[in-house]
């Protein structure tokens, strides 16, 4: 019998703000953050987990992670590992700590963060990734870790399994498959607002060389600006003399690209505006950029108005363009209404927005009902980490597909994890075979040493150069 014992925490700061990266129209400052957690247990099993913000704050999410792990303490594991529905909820029981929520905001990211922890040391006990032991789960099993509550009239369990039963024959040819190719991919890396024109040029030149098809920019600060950065890269990821050696153009018109506004040489192009715009502001800015040919507008205005993104939906679908969102959609009852009023074409989970693993299965069984692809949110600190096995969980036992998806990647911060994700050549996210990584978010000792909030030895120089100045 192991049972969880106690709990480590760390508010772990990168200081992306000096170098441009993560900046948009709605976040002109941005550090990457980490709220870490550790379970632990009175054997050498343990569990790692985080959430991910952009600086300050970080501090009031250890706080509530703190408060949430509590809970757990003195919990047998293989007693949460049998349930794991039950233990979400359990988890998320509390009367007083869901009294400041409910379900939203700075709790539930910090739920998400130890429900993230108890699934991590779920793997592990079991010696498999994360996404292995999911997809290794019975139908019933999966149904039976998923959290359920406020959703049955958008999807009933009973619906779920029959679904989940229909792909469960075919999951090993998937899962061999996926082991091939890699996960489907685009980059963000290109497209910061931060970024010079010629920054955008080069990194974009090497996202096409490096095998990548799907390019995600920022836009929103400048309708002309945006107009005229998305040129430059258009005009770099269309020509196929930047193409890599050997490759050929795709058919803009093929099953993968239908619908998504590619080019001659069957690029896609998105663009995300971070929650900037009033609906008919959103309307009217992306109408003027249909000239750049992007798939969707992502994050037009705010992530709890529903009907907002249904009207914008419906006002950009004679010019082609398709809207997504999830980034900041904070439970999966905003994810039920907005496949309900069909108010989006891309859903976009996010690892630790969602309340952890079994909030995000929820989700994905909506989608797949809805017959919405799931393109998860990433970048961040941790986030491409977590969401490649979320999104092999979605094609392996859940939607039986991956045609249509791509699972961003931002090149930010990945030496920082002992299991960094990786891309192959082909602009596709490795399959994680390590047994012992889990959920892949352990974090390097000695980077936690570095950049923890305030007294790692990166904040401690950065203080007294500043007094020094």
């Amino acid at each position: 019998m192991v049972k969880i014992t106690g709990y480590e925490t760390h508010d772990v700061r990168f200081p992306t703000s000096l170098s441009g990266d993560g900046t948009d129209a709605m976040n002109t400052d941005c550090d990457y953050s980490s709220a870490y957690v550790t379970l632990l247990t009175d054997s050498d099993l343990v569990g790692h987990g985080m959430t991910f913000t952009i600086g300050r704050g970080n501090d009031i999410v250890i706080m509530a992670i703190k408060a949430v792990s509590d809970r757990l303490v003195g919990k047998d594991t293989e007693e949460l590992f049998a349930d794991m529905g039950k233990t979400w909820d359990y988890m998320m029981a509390d009367p007083q700590l869901r009294w400041i929520g409910p379900e939203k905001g700075v709790i539930h990211i910090a739920s998400g963060a130890v429900n993230n922890a108890v699934w991590d040391m779920y793997a592990r006990s079991r010696q498999k990734p994360l996404w292995k032991l999911v997809v290794d789960f019975t139908p019933e099993e999966l149904v039976r870790s998923a959290a359920f509550r406020y959703i049955s009239d958008a999807i009933t369990k009973e619906e779920a399994l029959e679904m989940l039963k229909e792909k469960a024959a075919t999951k090993e040819e998937r899962e061999k498959k996926v082991r091939e190719l890699g996960y489907p991919a685009y980059v963000t890396s290109a497209g910061w607002l931060g970024y010079s024109d010629e920054k955008v040029a080069r990194l974009t030149k090497e996202a096409v060389a490096a095998g990548f098809n799907h390019f995600k920019m920022k836009v929103g600060a400048d309708q002309a600006n945006d107009l005229r950065r998305g040129k430059i890269i258009r005009s770099i990821i269309d020509d196929p003399q930047y193409l890599p050696a050997g490759a050929k153009p795709r058919d803009p018109s093929g099953e993968e690209l239908h619908g998504k506004n590619a080019g001659p040489t069957g690029a896609v192009l998105m663009i995300d505006a971070n929650q900037v715009w009033d609906v008919n502001q959103a309307i009217d800015y992306v109408k003027g950029l249909e000239d750049i040919k992007p798939w969707f507008i992502e994050e037009p205005t705010a992530p709890d108005d529903i009907l907002g993104h249904a009207a914008i939906r419906k006002a950009l679908k004679p010019h082609g363009i398709g809207v997504a969102t999830g980034e900041h959609a904070h439970n999966r009852m905003v994810f039920k209404q907005l496949l309900q009023a069909e108010a989006i074409d891309v859903v976009q989970i996010d690892s630790c927005r969602l309340a952890g693993v079994s909030e995000v299965l929820s989700v994905l069984l909506m989608a797949a009902k809805f017959g919405v692809p799931v393109c998860p949110h990433a970048g961040g600190v941790g986030l491409c980490e977590y969401v490649i096995h979320l999104s092999l969980i979605d094609y392996i036992a859940v939607s039986g597909t991956m045609d249509r998806n791509v699972l961003e990647f931002v090149d930010h911060l990945h030496e920082h994890f002992i299991y960094p994700c990786s891309i192959n050549s082909n602009g596709r996210y490795n399959v994680p075979t390590n047994p012992l990584e889990g959920y892949s978010i352990e974090m390097h000792k000695p980077s936690i040493a570095e950049y923890e909030w305030p007294h790692g030895s990166y904040w401690v120089e950065a203080e007294a150069k500043k007094r020094a100045a």
